[in-house]
């Protein structure tokens, strides 16, 4: 019995290698999107954590308010928005910022990197507000 040549019985010689194709194309797919995921969700966290600390740095910064109230209004609203684990480093104090006294809440996070639940390193942001004469 002799063997004949892929040309001979009417084969074309790279016959089959759509399905090899389909799964590399797709695991490169599938990793490029989740890492696009992964950079959208590390945004995320650090926008809302800015905006927390923001909002915490102007609640204490009102007239009858001060930094711990600022601090303590800023982990009530990570807890809310991402989740309590994220709140537990948060930091407010008193400083002037070319002759102005300002209130900086300063909160350290983590940054995830798989998902909000896996390892990843520290994210640290502040938010300041102006003082209001008192």
């Amino acid at each position: 019995m002799s063997r004949r040549s892929a040309a001979e019985r009417g084969v074309a010689p790279d016959a089959g290698s759509a399905a090899v194709e389909f799964v590399l194309v797709g695991i490169l797919t599938t990793v490029l999107f989740a890492g696009v995921v992964q950079l959208a969700l590390a945004l995320h966290v650090r926008a809302t954590l800015v905006d927390c600390a923001a909002e915490g740095a102007r609640y204490g910064a009102l007239d009858g308010s001060g930094p711990e109230a600022g601090a303590a209004r800023t982990r009530e609203l990570v807890a809310s928005a991402l989740a309590p684990s994220f709140a537990e480093d948060v930091r407010a104090e008193r400083t002037t910022v070319d002759g102005l006294d300002v209130v900086r809440v300063t909160v350290s996070a983590p940054l995830p990197v798989l998902g909000l639940l896996g390892p990843g390193g520290v994210l640290t942001v502040e938010g300041h507000a102006l003082q209001e004469d008192r």
